[in-house]
């Protein structure tokens, strides 16, 4: 698969740009805030129906203008498939493939696979457990629909239950109905991440080990409630603690992962180096894990990714990513001598272009 051609109108800071893209490498260099790192962002947007760095839509569209559009022309498997998103203010976003209107945004989900590497990847180790749960959700939608609705479901179900603690309800009858249905979709929900971080660990630690050669070594450990727990009967015992705390304390929403550098977390003794290997080395991971479901490959967003990083851990990954085990590349860069050697160095074909204050002009 890869991104023939991209349009974009009143897209954040760039009012209108046609982009014919390489089927390896693209490149764009230029300064902060040129518009770069957008980019990749309406790519992003064209595969999972958002943004990657801004969840309120109306905010990505240009100041002063009323809608924004995205197109992206795509081929899978030698077949052209037409992406259409757009956006008027205080209208419901439209999603269409090939001219056809999806009825809900959650079936597009997986069609167009990608993984981004980019700085706000921090978030992942610095943050809390939302961050790290996302990351195995993102994951595991792309390829099982019927998880990403179950995951919708139980964060429904979730919200009613909460709404009910807040009213101070005392029907045990309505917190049964949404408690069922949650223990139904959590244990499926819990048995499908448990097998998927089964399945994830050796690669990523694979990744680490060829980026790091070898000089640490990495785990990830997944911790759930329902590992330990019946859920049914945790959550009908936590009723009155949870009408005093006015949320649900028990569940899968509670999941976390575990973020292992030798036998401490990561979080506490990374340096920036490491921390940057680490998610580099997750993502890259992320990327064989899809690949090796759905036969082919996801598109790769590098966003500025080789700041704070030595130079022989650069070349691991300019080494691991030129490989013809990857596909469409876009790499995001403010220093076009650093871009060049690294361009020299995959011997690949490739286009570069520079982005200024929002244009963006084929070097």
């Amino acid at each position: 698969m890869y991104l023939k051609q991209l349009s974009l109108l009143n897209y954040k800071n760039i009012t209108e740009a046609e982009i014919h893209f390489s089927q390896k490498i693209n490149c764009f260099i230029g300064f902060n805030g040129a518009g770069k790192t957008n980019i990749l962002d309406a790519i992003y947007y064209l595969s999972y129906c958002k943004s990657h760095s801004n969840s309120i839509d109306n905010q990505n569209i240009t100041h002063q203008a009323d809608f924004f559009v995205l197109q992206g022309k795509y081929i899978i498997n030698d077949k052209e498939e037409n992406i259409y998103c757009g956006l008027k203010r205080k209208h419901k976003k439209q999603f269409k493939r090939n001219k056809k209107e999806y009825e809900r945004l959650s079936d597009h989900i997986g069609l167009l696979p990608l993984v981004i590497i980019s700085p706000n990847d921090t978030e992942l180790i610095a943050e809390g457990s939302d961050e790290r749960r996302k990351f195995i959700d993102t994951i595991i939608s792309q390829f099982d629909n019927l998880y990403l609705k179950n995951l919708i479901n139980y964060n429904n179900c979730l919200q009613q239950r909460n709404s009910l603690l807040k009213t101070e309800c005392k029907d045990t009858s309505l917190f049964e109905i949404w408690e069922e249905q949650m223990v139904e979709l959590g244990e499926s929900i819990y048995q499908k991440r448990k097998d998927f971080i089964a399945d994830f660990l050796p690669i990523f630690k694979q990744y680490y080990q060829i980026i790091s050669q070898g000089k640490e070594m990495v785990d990830l450990k997944y911790n759930s409630q329902l590992s330990m727990l019946d859920f049914k009967a945790e959550l009908e015992k936590s009723r009155e603690r949870d009408g005093y705390l006015g949320y649900t304390s028990k569940g899968i929403h509670k999941d976390d992962l575990e973020m292992m550098i030798g036998d401490y977390p990561i979080k506490r003794l990374g340096s920036q180096g490491q921390n940057k290997t680490y998610l580099i080395a997750l993502k890259l991971a992320k990327f064989d894990f899809l690949k090796n479901i759905i036969k082919y490959n996801p598109i790769l967003l590098m966003d500025d990714i080789f700041d704070k990083l030595d130079a022989q851990r650069v070349k691991q990954i300019v080494k691991l990513v030129s490989e013809d085990h990857f596909g469409q590349i876009f790499i995001t860069d403010t220093n076009r001598e650093h871009l060049d050697d690294i361009i020299k160095e995959m011997h690949q074909d490739s286009l570069i272009f520079t982005v200024e204050k929002g244009n963006v002009f084929v070097k």
